[in-house]
């Protein structure tokens, strides 16, 4: 069966079953939902479309009635969870369709059968849609959902406590309101006591929820202080680091991941974590994981890196982690591909090589692992880079990582989607902020620099500015400031051109390819999306460019004033619109359609018109005295208007389009607000009756209390005397204590000595026998030298003849030296002249440097007027050919007349 088909039999069946509630209405709705279960309804929230919509709330609508068929919301169930398959999705269900408190309403009402598969199944739709979503304390049933789950936490029934507790981890988790109500509660302590009891679990899972439900209770509490003191938080670490690896499944390893990111947004237990001996090996354990692992658990593990590096005593660390020295073996593979061997080969032997894979990783399947494995390193890089010197270990992993950075901006062509061309113009955007975070020291700056060409960079920008160019912002509706297109395309070409300015000195061609795309008329919306942008960095990095841009002589400043202003009346104008759009009332259906035929009958004449044109010569007579220039302005003039009529009519047709929408929507919200003041109303009802049961048993437990309070008073005087007696033992404890201490030191200082008086005695024995043998040899050489000194006395004497002669040589000398002074000073002089010129060559040179400069500013402005000129010229060729066509044709009806009247 088709999809709509489907719908409006469900939407009929849904309808007659809110009619008239009996058997048949309601086999035939299950039937319906059940067909349109077997169909692959994946996108049928994300459509937009009004039909499934309606379908949804009123499907939630009989979900929540508690006179419905406990089977039928069984289905209705199993439907709302298969449409909840991703994160968009139950944001929807959540917030638009108030699925979560239609939910919790059927677990009240069933709420005396929990072990009933109804609820079992509500419990994890209700664990699904709740997972990072913020629940309001005001929503409807949430105050008697968590009265169930307590309760059913410390009933000790495995089937429904794990649920129990999973959803309970996620209504505490950044709840403060859900978190107060919780504590305000009577029997809060025995929940304590059962959630610290569930600390020794043998399962994992329930482990994990347990820690979790704990952390978001008493984190900043005093009990919390006792559960993650100094003494029990390197257990707490160790279990949930163990946990991460050798967890149960995905489920487990995520709820792991969230609460050590929790813990670590505690100053004191981030604190704890930095002076935890095993860190490192526990980081290298939980980087394993990204080696053959699905998308999901590599983005947990991924987020969990990106919050240690929150931590700047982690930061550091966690770099000694990644950046460790790689084997031979392995960097040579990763010279052949970078993103090859995710699920086989030999296990890595780097820890950061695994993120090199996930960076490389396909958009469509893990766009999370590759945005967030490139934050991370933008983080550790900037670490890594921030002191005195660059590891070489670091160096070494920049040249690993540069051809996989170059590898991602390659691949955009314009024939993808526009989902597809955002997700690459954002990873595109985080690759060259990372290029340029490389470029801020002078070693890595070398690095890039041998492998980014002007060329990559050149076209990199001219495809990204097409892409610009077809999502204007002035053809095309933004989606919001996130998810707007041309936003991230702005940010990715000025990102790109933020690196060519880095590199225009390092790189051949840089700086003139830099300044022509700057002279770009295509520049202008960039430059604009830029300057009017809600990011600082985006404004900051537009306003560095327009500092380099506006010197130049063909740069369109006039051209950029004006789509700025441009730019910000369509804001205004969308922002009018959107006020607008919430006042509008429900529109007949029939309009729209009356519309349609028109836009239909107006396309239809066109054609038409376009047909006479192609064929109205050919079905002239001979004889008419019609001028074809004539015939051309009137059609020319017909189709205009019919143009502009079209255009009128498409814009009045998606107005009133989006009315009918709006009225639509605001009637599926009467019905679910009409629905819970019912169940309100309903809800008041039992108040008052549990109020009447909490007063009575409120003045039992009364009774009981002061019993217990009386009893706690004599523990407490014998608790008193106990440690009155301890106390006296440990002073004495004490002192005996300091008595064995100060002998201890006492023995131990004259065992040194002793020790230390041995060694002086050793010493001067060597001494000794050192002098005796110094003497002897003394002696030996006092004889030699006295025969010596005789045969130097004789030496002394012919030296002395030897030295009145050398005085005579000397004196020769100097009359020589005197000569060598003056030429001395010659040459001083001379290099005196040859520094001067020297110092005018260089001045000479400096202006030659800035005239090439300008030369290359020049050649590019010429080389953009040159392409301008060729496109005129082409244009006006363009127009010749018309014109020399419609001369042809002038002249031979022309000339078939003359025939004709000759002939007459």
């Amino acid at each position: 069966m088709d999809m709509t088909m489907c719908l409006k039999s469900l939407l009929l069946a849904i309808q007659q079953h809110r009619d008239c509630m009996s058997t048949q209405t309601t086999a035939k709705l299950q039937k319906q939902v059940e067909e349109l279960s077997g169909l692959k309804c994946d996108q049928l929230l994300s459509s937009g479309k009004m039909l499934p919509s309606e379908c949804v709330s009123g499907l939630v609508e009989v979900a929540g009635n508690p006179n419905s068929c406990p089977v039928l919301v069984g289905t209705i169930v199993a439907l709302l969870a298969q449409l909840a398959h991703d994160e968009d999705s139950r944001e929807m269900l959540h917030s638009s369709y108030n699925l979560t408190s239609t939910l919790a309403s059927v677990i009240h009402q069933h709420s005396a059968t929990p072990g009933e598969p109804l609820v079992l199944q509500c419990l994890q739709v209700l664990q699904k849609l709740t997972y990072n979503t913020r629940v309001f304390h005001s929503t409807n049933y949430i105050h008697e959902l968590i009265a169930f789950l307590m309760t059913n936490i410390q009933s000790h029934n495995d089937d429904i406590t794990m649920p129990c507790l999973g959803l309970m981890a996620n209504l505490c988790r950044y709840n403060h309101s859900i978190q107060g109500h919780i504590k305000s509660l009577d029997n809060v302590k025995a929940f304590y006591r059962t959630l610290v009891n569930f600390l020794a679990h043998n399962s994992l899972t329930v482990v994990v929820f347990t820690l979790s439900i704990l952390a978001g209770l008493t984190l900043n509490d005093k009990v919390g202080e006792k559960l993650f003191d100094a003494k029990n938080i390197h257990q707490t670490f160790q279990l949930v680091f163990n946990i991460i690896v050798n967890g149960d499944g995905t489920l487990t390893r995520k709820y792991s991941v969230d609460l050590l990111v929790d813990l670590l947004k505690s100053p004191k237990i981030a604190d704890y974590l930095t002076r935890y001996e095993h860190f490192s090996a526990c980081v290298s354990q939980v980087m394993g994981l990204l080696h053959g692992k699905e998308p999901d658990s590599a983005a947990k593990v991924l987020e969990l890196l990106l919050a240690v590096c929150s931590v700047s005593g982690l930061r550091a660390l966690l770099c000694g982690v990644v950046f460790q020295p790689a084997g031979p073996r392995l960097r040579a593979g990763l010279g052949r591909r970078p993103g090859a061997g995710r699920d086989g080969g030999p296990k890595p032997e780097q820890p950061g090589v695994s993120l090199l894979r996930w960076l490389s990783g396909p958009l469509e399947s893990a766009e999370s692992c590759s945005l967030k494995a490139l934050q991370l390193f933008s983080e550790l890089l900037e670490e890594a880079l921030a002191g005195d010197s660059v590891s070489p270990c670091v160096l070494s992993f920049v040249e690993m990582l540069l051809p996989a950075l170059l590898e991602l901006l390659k691949g955009l062509r314009l024939a993808q989607g526009d989902a597809q061309l955002r997700r690459h113009c954002l990873r595109t955007t985080h690759v060259t902020h990372l290029l340029i975070l490389l470029c801020g020291e002078d070693q890595t700056r070398a690095l890039v620099s041998r492998q980014v060409g002007a060329q990559l960079c050149l076209s990199q920008v001219e495809s990204l500015l097409a892409c610009c160019q077809d999502n204007s912002p002035l053809t095309s509706q933004p989606h919001g400031s996130d998810g707007d297109h041309v936003q991230v395309f702005a940010e990715a070409v000025l990102k790109t051109l933020d690196l060519m300015s880095k590199l225009r000195g390092q790189v051949k061609d840089m700086e003139t390819s830099f300044y022509r795309m700057l002279q770009d008329q295509r520049m202008v919306s960039p430059f604009s999306v830029a300057l009017t942008s809600h990011h600082r960095d985006t404004v900051q990095t537009g306003l560095a460019l327009l500092v380099e841009a506006t010197p130049l002589p063909d740069f369109p400043s006039l051209i950029l004033g004006e789509s700025i202003a441009a730019n910000n009346a369509y804001r205004q104008r969308e922002l009018e619109l959107s006020v607008k759009r919430v006042a509008v009332e429900e529109v007949p259906p029939t309009r729209s359609f009356t519309l349609s035929d028109s836009s239909n009958s107006s396309t239809k004449s066109v054609n038409s018109l376009i047909e006479k044109m192609q064929n109205g010569f050919e079905l002239q007579e001979p004889g008419e005295d019609v001028r074809v220039s004539e015939i051309i302005d009137v059609y020319e003039q017909k189709l205009s208007a019919l143009a502009a009529k079209e255009s009128r009519l498409q814009d009045l047709l998606e107005a009133k389009a989006l009315a009918l929408s709006q009225a639509d929507r605001l009637i599926a919200q009467n019905r679910q607000q009409k629905a819970q003041a019912e169940a309100e109303a309903r809800q008041l009802g039992s108040l008052l009756k549990e109020a009447a049961r909490r007063r009575e048993q409120l003045q039992a437990e009364l009774g009981s209390q002061v019993q217990e309070v009386e009893r706690s008073r004599a523990d407490t005087q014998e608790l008193l005397q106990h440690n009155g007696r301890l106390q006296q033992d440990s002073l004495e404890h004490q002192a005996l204590k300091g008595a064995y201490n100060t002998l201890l030191s006492r023995f131990s200082e004259a065992e040194q000595q002793l020790k230390d008086l041995h060694t002086s005695q050793a010493s001067l024995t060597k001494q000794t026998d050192a002098l005796r043998r110094s003497h002897e040899a003394l002696r030996l050489q006092h004889d030699k030298t006295v025969s010596v000194l005789e045969e130097r006395e004789s030496k002394v004497k012919s030296l002395q003849s030897d030295l009145q002669q050398r005085g005579d040589d000397i004196t020769a000398l100097r009359e020589q030296l005197k000569a060598g002074e003056v030429q001395a000073k010659e040459k001083e002089r001379e290099r005196r002249e040859l520094e001067e010129t020297v110092d005018m060559l260089r001045k000479e040179l400096n202006k030659t440097e800035q005239a090439r400069k300008d030369a290359n500013i020049r050649a590019s402005s010429l080389e953009l007027q040159k392409d301008q000129v060729a496109v005129k010229l082409k244009q006006k060729e363009d127009e010749l050919n018309k014109h020399s066509a419609m001369i042809a044709m002038i002249h031979s009806l022309s000339s078939g007349k003359t025939k004709n009247d000759l002939s007459l």
